[in-house]
């Protein structure tokens, strides 16, 4: 959803400026003038000195941000998390990230289309729970060589545009996610018992709570939906990501609460009205017992996060 439908669906006096949302960009790799087609993108990215990004999500990718040496912070969805090259910086799709890097910093960005990037999940449950959450994945040196050397090679790929490019492509994307996934050790996760199917549902129920979520939809609208019975729905979600369909839905709306939060201007009552909320007081209860803390109280510890995070960084014993 773009900022602009995001302002329509608020109501606001006529004297008053639209509350500042979470941004949501187009990237480099687009070139609409040009009506050429792409899947996946590979850059290259050196900087010798600091070099920032603000928070902003990109709905229509996903991406790996392979970092070969140097370190930093992302701010990832209002907390802090520190890196260190070798490492991957998973980022889904909606993820709202920002960065801010240290020195010298050498890192490779594979960037891949969203419906790209839903056709080779598909492939292995466990890319569908690879690309579930925004990660920070430290790479030994084994995996950081052999990603390198994959990346180099899917460059050469996409570029070539030569014969059977398309399957070489996905040849070596599927190679370096098996890598990342690996690393993120998923075979040892609680969902290790659920079966393709029921993982598969999983996945597409969450795409369609990313749809609706404000929209205080019943259960067995999603059902219908998905056209499966609410008992196959519950006992996919519960073996696929141990939560019930229900608290799938209230963690998403969560996450757009805190994103508004962190990174908007929205009063509680707004964020209320946004997410579907009947009046601020509700918004508020729901908020403290998913949470822990009150939306005030969340927002004012949010904001000195980053700062926090930064300081524990900088104290860091320098590097031999």
């Amino acid at each position: 959803m773009t900022n602009t439908a995001m302002i329509k669906n608020q109501r606001y006096p006529h004297n008053k400026a639209a509350p500042v949302t979470v941004p949501k960009v187009r990237l480099y790799v687009e070139r609409p003038e040009k009506q050429e087609s792409w899947f996946v993108n590979v850059g290259h990215v050196t900087d010798r000195g600091r070099w920032r990004t603000a928070p902003h999500a990109h709905p229509d990718y996903g991406q790996v941000i392979f970092v070969r040496s140097g370190r930093g912070v992302m701010n990832l969805e209002g907390n802090g998390m520190p890196f260190e090259g070798p490492c991957a910086l998973l980022l889904p799709t909606e993820s709202v990230h920002g960065l801010d890097y240290e020195d010298d910093i050498d890192r490779w960005v594979v960037t891949i289309e969203v419906a790209y990037l839903t056709q080779v999940n598909a492939r292995l449950r466990e890319f569908i729970q690879l690309w579930a959450l925004p990660r920070v994945i430290p790479l030994p040196l084994e995996a950081a060589t052999e990603s390198y050397n994959l990346i180099m090679r899917l460059e050469r790929e996409v570029t070539s545009k030569t014969i059977g490019h398309v399957v070489g492509t996905e040849a070596l994307l599927t190679s370096l996610l098996l890598i990342l996934a690996r690393e993120t050790h998923l075979d040892q996760l609680h969902d290790a018992g659920a079966t393709r199917s029921e993982t598969r549902l999983a996945d597409r129920f969450r795409e369609l709570i990313d749809l609706h979520y404000r929209e205080n939809l019943q259960l067995q609208d999603y059902a219908s939906m998905l056209a499966v019975s609410l008992v196959q729905l519950r006992a996919a979600c519960t073996a696929a990501t141990a939560q019930s369909p229900i608290k799938m839905i209230h963690a998403r709306l969560i996450t757009e609460a805190k994103r508004n939060l962190i990174f908007g201007d929205m009063t509680m009552e707004q964020i209320a009205y946004w997410l579907g909320f009947s009046d601020a007081a509700y918004f508020t209860r729901f908020f403290r017992k998913e949470v822990g803390q009150s939306p005030s109280q969340f927002r004012i510890s949010a904001q000195q996060q980053p700062s926090q995070t930064k300081e524990s960084l900088n104290k860091k014993e320098p590097r031999a």
